[in-house]
C-alpha cells in the first residue's frame, strides 16, 4: 500500500546494511589498573612508619639505659649510692653495679650489714641507716672519702642510734667504683 499523498513518510524502502559489512562488537574495555600513584604513595607511607618505629624503638631503648643505669659521676654520688644499695636497701646486685670489678675489698662492711640483720631479727625490730658529712679526697682517678654512717632503731619506745666513720676509697673506670669500705 502506498502512503497518501503529501505524507512525510519516504517513498524509498529501508535499506539495511548487508551482515557481512557490520562493524564488529566493540571489545570489552580493559581492566583498570590502580593508578602508579597510590602505590608510591602507600609505599612511602610504609617507609615512614618502618622508619618512626625503629627511631622509636632505639630512643626508647636509650632512655631506658639512662634512667636505669646507676650514677656514678662523682666518689660521693657513688658512695651514696653504694650504702643504700648495700646496707639501707640490701641489694647486692644493685651494689655490685657501683663496686669495682676486681678487687673489691668490702668486707668489713659486709660484717657490719651481717650484724644488723641478726640484730633485727633477734629485737624484732628495723634498722635503718644513713649517713651524712663527706669528705672527699681527689688525686687524679683515686678519692677516698670519709663519711659518718647513722644506724637508728626504735625499740621499747626509745629511738637508739649509732654514729660509725667509715672510710671508702674509689676509682675511675668507667665511672667511680667503691673498691675499699674500712671503718675509720
Amino acid at each position: 500500500m502506498q502512503p497518501p499523498a503529501g505524507s512525510q513518510v519516504s517513498r524509498v524502502p529501508a535499506q539495511r546494511t548487508p551482515p557481512d559489512q557490520l562493524a564488529p562488537p566493540a571489545a570489552p574495555p580493559a581492566p583498570q589498573q590502580q593508578p602508579r600513584r597510590t602505590r608510591t604513595v602507600l609505599t612511602v607511607v610504609a617507609g615512614v612508619l618502618a622508619l618512626l618505629c625503629v627511631s622509636g624503638a632505639v630512643i626508647g631503648y636509650v632512655l631506658y639505659d639512662r634512667a636505669t643505669a646507676p650514677d656514678r659521676s662523682t666518689p660521693d654520688v657513688v658512695v651514696a649510692g653504694y650504702i643504700q644499695a648495700f646496707l639501707a636497701d640490701r641489694d647486692d646486685t644493685r651494689a655490685s653495679e657501683l663496686a669495682c670489678q676486681e678487687g673489691a675489698d668490702i668486707n668489713d662492711l659486709r660484717l657490719l650489714r651481717d650484724d644488723l640483720v641478726a640484730r633485727e631479727r633477734r629485737f624484732g625490730t628495723k634498722i635503718s641507716t644513713s649517713w651524712e658529712d663527706f669528705k672527699i679526697q681527689q688525686q687524679g682517678d683515686r678519692a677516698s672519702v670519709e663519711v659518718v654512717l647513722i644506724l637508728s632503731a626504735f625499740m621499747d619506745g626509745i629511738s637508739q642510734s649509732d654514729r660509725q666513720g667509715w672510710r671508702f676509697e674509689t676509682q675511675r673506670k668507667d665511672g667511680w667504683r667503691v673498691c675499699t669500705a674500712k671503718r675509720s
